[in-house]
């Protein structure tokens, strides 16, 4: 642990909310890095991802929790346990909203078992660019009636708006202590980890309309090399060879387009020239193996 000041704060924020609410932008948006896939397509953060940031001597540390919503197959179910399981594990809780959605089913669902949360909660619009002044206040105070929020904030995760205040509010709300990551750390995830889930990204970026959720990607091999480069080897597990064949594409077009942002993206995040090599294998019913969910920081619901 750093504790290199004196009277330093920190704590865990749990980011609770909607699929698709704006969860994982918002967290990358406060620590200023790419720590968590954003992508159209809802339910794409699927394990805990911790992002880290210091503001006034105070370590706060974000955790972007799986969207909350009706589960229907076990991956869902796993995925909706670890996001209220982060929100209890956490100092302080923030229900984001989609201000220009407002409250749907999912948001519902999320607002009857809010008040069962003992940690102090607070309520965070997202996209308040989009929607007018009056329709935002009449829904913050319909929410306030609802759960009782120590403070609401109205922001747009895309463009920063507000999140300066949001920050300094955090930093004050922690309780004291020592901090709990290095000071230049930005997330808990393993590079190897990270690297499989910015290459998910792009697969998601680029076949949202063609490829169901069953697509999981593992970094078998990382090798640093004399000559400073990453050596690479992912595997993307899907379910069936249709999919497969999605993956791949018309003559590898698919998975040679996804190789090469993906590679850019990690040669940025490294700042070194990276090797990637990505293949693809059929696992049937990969979604119901235990080890997988051990790997994505899930439980595996019985």
């Amino acid at each position: 642990m750093t504790a290199t000041y004196s009277n330093t704060r920190s704590g865990f924020v749990a980011l609770i909310g909607a699929p698709n609410a704006g969860k994982s932008t918002l967290i990358n948006q406060l620590v200023g890095a790419k720590v968590s896939i954003v992508t159209h397509k809802v339910q794409t953060t699927r394990s805990i991802i911790r992002g880290i940031t210091t503001h006034n001597q105070t370590q706060i540390v974000f955790v972007d929790t799986p969207g909350i919503f009706k589960p229907r197959r076990r991956l869902d179910r796993a995925m909706v346990t670890t996001a209220w399981g982060g929100a209890k594990d956490a100092d302080l809780v923030a229900l984001l909203i989609d201000a220009e959605r407002g409250i749907g089913a999912d948001t519902e669902a999320i607002l009857e078992k809010l008040p069962d949360i003992r940690q102090p909660k607070i309520l965070i619009l997202n996209k308040v660019d989009r929607v007018k002044r009056e329709n935002l206040l009449a829904l913050a105070a319909q929410l306030n009636e609802r759960v009782a929020f120590e403070r609401t904030f109205m922001i747009s995760a895309l463009t920063g708006d507000g999140c300066g205040d949001l920050l300094g509010y955090l930093a004050e709300a922690l309780p004291e202590g020592p901090w709990y990551y290095p000071e230049d750390q930005i997330s808990d995830l393993p590079l190897r980890q990270l690297a499989a889930e910015i290459t998910r990204e792009k697969i998601f970026l680029r076949l949202h309309q063609e490829l169901p959720y069953s697509t999981h990607v593992e970094t078998e091999r990382w090798e640093e090399r004399k000559d400073g480069s990453v050596r690479i080897e992912q595997v993307i597990y899907v379910e069936r060879d249709s999919q497969k064949k999605i993956v791949l594409g018309h003559k590898g077009a698919s998975i040679r387009a996804i190789g090469q942002v993906a590679r850019e993206e990690l040669s940025a995040m490294l700042e070194a020239k990276v090797h990637l090599f990505l293949f693809v294998k059929v696992r049937e019913k990969w979604s119901d193996d235990p080890e997988r969910y051990r790997e994505m920081g899930l439980e595996f619901p019985g």
